[in-house]
């Protein structure tokens, strides 16, 4: 077969997501509501037959990966290039000091100028290019097979923009959440959108196993 089936991952929750403040490639760990997140996603996803799980080196990621790994019994493998967007200057910051501090590049950012990079950091078409490859590179080793790729909001944007053929300056208007578990099918192709942003396992249903929490 030459197609491969991808459950892409977002990280669980940080204290960083809820102050609205750029982590770009900081290494940020998840908060007590992101280690729940993930340890409900492996729970819902234990039973699936992943081959592999890549994460990103990102804290965050892996250890959101790291709750998927007991589940499956699978290795963590780390993968640079699901890496978040690196945001340079613009890391640490909240929304309202990038506005404050430096107005026009904010406005660029917000713009989604697809070759603004802030100092020190990607641009969108730097960053597409870099994740792009990694998972082209991964799906391509993997033929035929199921992986996990757990890694960043910014990652997430790009996969789905690819698997629908949308432009880096198209408005968002799909959901990034926090674990939300993403599914995509990639062939030589390139990647098709199977099903975006499910949040079910994230329900506080007192009939699901809590001790995955």
């Amino acid at each position: 077969m030459n197609a491969t089936r991808i459950l892409a991952i977002r990280h669980g929750e940080t204290a960083w997501n809820v102050a609205t403040r750029i982590q770009g490639q900081l290494d940020i760990p998840l908060n007590e509501t992101g280690r729940w997140q993930a340890g409900r996603m492996a729970l819902a996803l234990a039973d699936e037959p992943i081959h592999a799980i890549y994460a990103s080196d990102l804290l965050r990621a892996r250890e959101t990966a790291l709750a998927l790994a007991d589940a499956t019994e699978l290795p963590v493998l780390s993968e640079e290039g699901l890496r978040e967007r690196e945001f340079g200057v613009f890391e640490g910051k909240t929304f309202a000091e990038i506005a404050a501090l430096w107005p026009e590049q904010s406005l660029r950012w917000r713009k989604r100028d697809p070759d603004f990079a802030p100092e020190g950091g990607e641009s969108l078409l730097q960053f597409r290019q870099r994740v792009t490859h990694a998972v082209q590179t991964l799906a391509e080793r993997h033929r035929g097979e199921l992986i996990a790729l757990v890694s960043h909001g910014g990652v997430m944007d790009v996969l789905y923009r690819a698997a629908t053929r949308q432009e880096l300056q198209a408005p968002r208007t799909w959901a990034l959440g926090n674990a939300a578990i993403n599914r995509l099918l990639w062939t030589p192709q390139g990647l098709t959108l199977v099903g975006w942003a499910d949040t079910t396992h994230l329900q506080d249903d007192e009939s699901l196993d809590e001790t995955a929490a």
